[in-house]
C-alpha cells in the first residue's frame, strides 16, 4: 500500500473539522470532495466570485458565502476548525496585471486575515496554495524551493509576500503553516471560458464545441502541467505530516515533466479524435503571447516527495483522458 493509500486511511480513522476556503472553486471543490469521501467534517467559505454553486451542488457539507477580505468572516470560518487548506485567491498572472488592487486584496490582506482567525481559533494545521509564479524572473531548470526571482506580475507577488506573512507568523507567533506551489494545474470542473481560462480547459472546451483552439505565441513556451488529483494528494499530505522538519516549508506541487504548448495540443487533439473524427485535420491558430508569460516551467519534486512522502499518481496522458471524459459528458448539458 502506497503512502498515500496509507494516509487515507489513517484520516478515515479519524474525525476532524476541516475548513476549505475557495472551496466552490476547481480545486477548492475537489479538496471538498474528497474530504468528505473520506468521512471528515468540512466547511467551506466562498465568495463565488469566481467559483461556481455548480462545483459544490452535489456536497453535503456547510458552506459559508463570505469573503477572506472580511476578518469578522475568516474568524466565523475558523471557528471549531482542527485544519485549513486555504485555497481562496484571485488567480491568473493575466488577471492580476489587469486588476492588481482586487489581486492585492484577496491574496495579501485576505490571506493576512486568514492566518490571524485560524491562529486565535487554535487551528492545528494551516496549509496554503502558493504557486510556481513566486520563481517569477529565476530562469533555472528545474525549479527548485529554496532559489527564487524577482516577481514578475501582480500574482507573482502576492504569493511571494503570502510565504514571507507565514514564515513571519511562525517565527512571531510559532503558528506553522506548509504552502504548496502549485504549477499548472487541471482536471474536471476548471472553468473552459473567459480571458483568464487555463490553457487546457480552454482548448478541450474549443475542441468539442468546434470553436478554434488558440496557441499564445509560438508554441515552444513549456509548462509542468499537474493534475488536480495530485493536488488533493499535496495538501492531505501537508495537513497530517507529523515530522517537524516538514512544517513552515514550501513545496512544488506538480508532476515533474515540461510540455511545451505544441506537444500539448497535439496531445489533446488526438485524444479526441475518437470522439469527433474531423480533428485529424484540426490545427490551432497562433496568437500573441500573454503578458507575464514565462517562457519555461518545470519543478523539482523531490522535496516534496522526501518530507511529506508526496508520488504523483496521474501523469498528464491519464490525466487528460479523465479531463477530457468529464467535459464530454458535462459541457454537452452546459451548452446544449
Amino acid at each position: 500500500m502506497s503512502t498515500y493509500e496509507n494516509l487515507q486511511e489513517r484520516i478515515k480513522a479519524g474525525r476532524r473539522t476541516w475548513l476549505v476556503t475557495g472551496a466552490a472553486g476547481f480545486i477548492g471543490s475537489h479538496l471538498a470532495q474528497n474530504l468528505l469521501r473520506l468521512g471528515q467534517t468540512v466547511i467551506g467559505l466562498d465568495n463565488f466570485s469566481t467559483g461556481k454553486r455548480d462545483n459544490v451542488a452535489h456536497l453535503d457539507f456547510r458552506l459559508i458565502e463570505g469573503d477572506i477580505r472580511s476578518l469578522e468572516t475568516c474568524r466565523e470560518a475558523c471557528r471549531s476548525v482542527d485544519v485549513v487548506l486555504h485555497q481562496a485567491a484571485l488567480g491568473s498572472v493575466p488577471r492580476s496585471i489587469d486588476k492588481p488592487i482586487p489581486t492585492h486584496e484577496s491574496n495579501v490582506s485576505g490571506f493576512l486575515n486568514m492566518l490571524i482567525a485560524a491562529r486565535d481559533a487554535g487551528v492545528r494545521r494551516f496549509v496554503y496554495a502558493s504557486s510556481s509564479a513566486v520563481y517569477g524572473d529565476d530562469d533555472s531548470m528545474p525549479k527548485v524551493e529554496h532559489r527564487t526571482g524577482k516577481a514578475m506580475s501582480p500574482y507573482g507577488l502576492s504569493k511571494q509576500v503570502d510565504e514571507q506573512y507565514a514564515s513571519v507568523f511562525a517565527t512571531c507567533y510559532g503558528f506553522g503553516s506548509i504552502g504548496l506551489r502549485y504549477f499548472n494545474v487541471f482536471g474536471p470542473r476548471q472553468d473552459p471560458d473567459g480571458a483568464y481560462a487555463s490553457v487546457i480547459p480552454a482548448w478541450i472546451g474549443a475542441l468539442l464545441r468546434g470553436q478554434t483552439a488558440y496557441i499564445n505565441g509560438d508554441g515552444t513556451i513549456s509548462r509542468d502541467f499537474c493534475h488536480v488529483d495530485n493536488v488533493v494528494q499535496a495538501n492531505l499530505l501537508a495537513a497530517t505530516v507529523e515530522e517537524r522538519a516538514a512544517l513552515n516549508q514550501a513545496y512544488n506541487v506538480a508532476h515533474g515533466e515540461q510540455t511545451t504548448l505544441t506537444e500539448l495540443y497535439e496531445i489533446i487533439r488526438l485524444l479526441l479524435v475518437p470522439r469527433l473524427p474531423h480533428l485529424r485535420t484540426a490545427r490551432a491558430v497562433h496568437r500573441a503571447p500573454r503578458r507575464g508569460d514565462l517562457p519555461r516551467s518545470l519543478a523539482d519534486i523531490s522535496k516534496a516527495a522526501r518530507l511529506l512522502g508526496y508520488r504523483p499518481t496521474f501523469k498528464l496522458d491519464t490525466g487528460l483522458r479523465q479531463t477530457i471524459d468529464w467535459y464530454a459528458e458535462n459541457l454537452a448539458v452546459a451548452h446544449a
